[in-house]
């Protein structure tokens, strides 16, 4: 009977977890930050990430600063379902770049009592909200929002500036295509 009221009392308890912030503002290292926590805490974990992000390793997610955790890529959000089995904390980085289907599975993940962890950029290079990110942040329990610096005068920043001139919503960089900007020098610098 205990344990039939201990799973049922986890099953009560999902809940989604938002970290969301422009580039090179901290959302993957807090991810890999709180999915350590979870696995310290003998929680079984699952991780995720879209298939597409290769910069640093086709296999983990790594921050910028070279902090790494290993995942599993998925080219879609409906395999995150199909491999998840008896996980207490799902996480998934880079979440933008998921189909919508992904605000679905989180809710449905949550709604059986995982805690679910997905970092994004919100807002895609032109300063618009980016895919799924706008309804994950509706529904979600938690939201941090995380910040870098701006390149240009050293304020917080919450834009990802496209240096190139390329029109294409995703465009995989680093510090040679994107650089971090306040809402002030965003609107001085932008191209479109």
């Amino acid at each position: 009977m205990f344990l039939e009221n201990s799973i049922s009392e986890r099953r009560q308890r999902g809940w989604i977890e938002v970290v969301a912030g422009s580039m090179f503002s901290g959302k993957t290292e807090e991810l890999i930050r709180r999915l350590k926590r979870a696995k310290i805490a003998k929680l079984n974990v699952q991780i995720f990430k879209p298939q597409i992000d290769t910069r640093y390793s086709d296999q983990k997610i790594v921050s910028h600063d070279t902090n790494e955790i290993s995942s599993t890529p998925v080219a879609d959000s409906s395999k995150i379902l199909e491999l998840v089995t008896n996980e207490d904390v799902v996480g998934i980085d880079e979440v933008q770049f998921f189909d919508e289907g992904i605000v679905e599975i989180c809710n449905y993940l949550a709604n059986n009592g995982i805690r679910v962890i997905v970092a994004g950029l919100d807002m895609d290079f032109k300063g618009k909200p980016f895919g799924p990110m706008p309804d994950l942040l509706a529904v979600a329990e938690y939201i941090t929002k995380v910040h870098a610096i701006c390149m240009r005068c050293g304020h917080l920043a919450n834009h990802s500036y496209r240096l190139s001139e390329s029109d294409g919503l995703v465009e995989l960089g680093e510090k040679d295509k994107y650089e971090p900007l306040c809402r002030s020098c965003f609107n001085k610098n932008k191209l479109f």
